[in-house]
């Protein structure tokens, strides 16, 4: 089902789940941080339910799953920023599709930014890691607004730094967050099939659309005959 027609201005995509794969830098760093603490690890069935609403969540959950005090915290979050640092993209991979489909958004002369609930530090690094930093004008992490995904702020600000009306700017992500916080914003919304909705079937999200990969977008979008310059 395509979306409804309108004059494109840009598009905010999410980074985690959507664009990239990265549950295998999620299970490697918190296995080591786990490690340094002397706790159990989390399996990675664990981390695919629990990523997608920042890191201090999944520090938090993660503890909370293995019966190890909240004391604990800040430890293990300098823990988990130290490892992830280190092999930050070197266990993850770009899902198909991607690259094709924001080039041919970018084609089409379409703004883009990338909206993640990922720390700036580790999202930055990881979107010049894996080739997509290009094609972005700009990246904001979890940590750059005052509230995070699903909270519509963020999506409000992007729109501001773009430049775009949001009716006019489409979300595409992968979870309740990314839809909750695009309905807030009055942004239409395309959630991809594949990526981390906390163990919840993506449609239950209620998108526009669910799409199986990014590349599908500019025909759903009507790119070719609907696009309108600002």
């Amino acid at each position: 089902m395509p979306l409804p027609i309108r004059t494109w201005q840009a598009a905010i995509v999410d980074l985690d789940g959507t664009m990239v794969d990265t549950v295998g830098d999620f299970e490697v760093a918190l296995g080591r941080a786990w490690a340094d603490l002397g706790l159990a690890a989390v399996d990675r069935a664990f981390i695919t339910r629990t990523v997608g609403k920042g890191s201090e969540h999944l520090i938090t959950q993660a503890l909370v799953a293995v019966h190890a005090p909240a004391t604990l915290f800040d430890q293990a979050y300098a823990r988990y920023q130290h490892h992830y640092l280190a092999i930050n993209g070197q266990h993850s991979a770009v899902y198909a599709g991607v690259q094709e489909g924001l080039q041919a958004l970018r084609d089409a002369g379409l703004h883009l930014a990338c909206l993640t609930n990922k720390p700036t530090g580790f999202a930055l690094p990881l979107l010049q890691a894996k080739g997509l930093s290009g094609f972005f004008e700009h990246a904001f992490g979890g940590d750059a607004f005052a509230r995070k995904k699903p909270d519509p702020l963020p999506l409000q600000q992007t729109c501001k730094a773009l430049g775009s009306d949001p009716a006019r700017t489409l979300m595409v992500g992968d979870s309740s967050n990314d839809a909750a916080a695009a309905r807030a914003a009055g942004c239409p919304v395309v959630l991809v099939s594949y990526g981390y909705n906390h163990g919840e079937p993506v449609q239950s999200a209620n998108p526009d659309v669910v799409i199986e990969r990014l590349d599908e977008l500019p025909a759903l979008m009507g790119l070719q005959s609907n696009f309108a310059p600002r």
